[in-house]
């Protein structure tokens, strides 16, 4: 799977916990507002540790040397 398809994944999963818990959590404007704050803050942040690990398994800093002993 590339990097827009699982991208485009957690963009999906974000909006659906923002829709569940708009429709089932409705308890007034600033705490809707502090609810979708907390889903948009935990998909990003669990989007970019993805991203990061995929991107440094893709090209990665230090490359291994292997000798002829091995």
């Amino acid at each position: 799977m590339g990097f827009m398809a699982t991208s485009i994944i957690f963009f999906a999963a974000g909006l659906i916990a923002s829709l569940l818990v708009r429709l089932c959590f409705n308890r007034g404007a600033s705490t809707n507002l502090f609810h979708l704050t907390l889903i948009i803050t935990a998909t990003v942040c669990c989007w970019m540790m993805w991203a990061i690990v995929y991107l440094a398994q893709l090209k990665p800093l230090i490359v291994p040397i292997l000798s002829e002993a091995e």
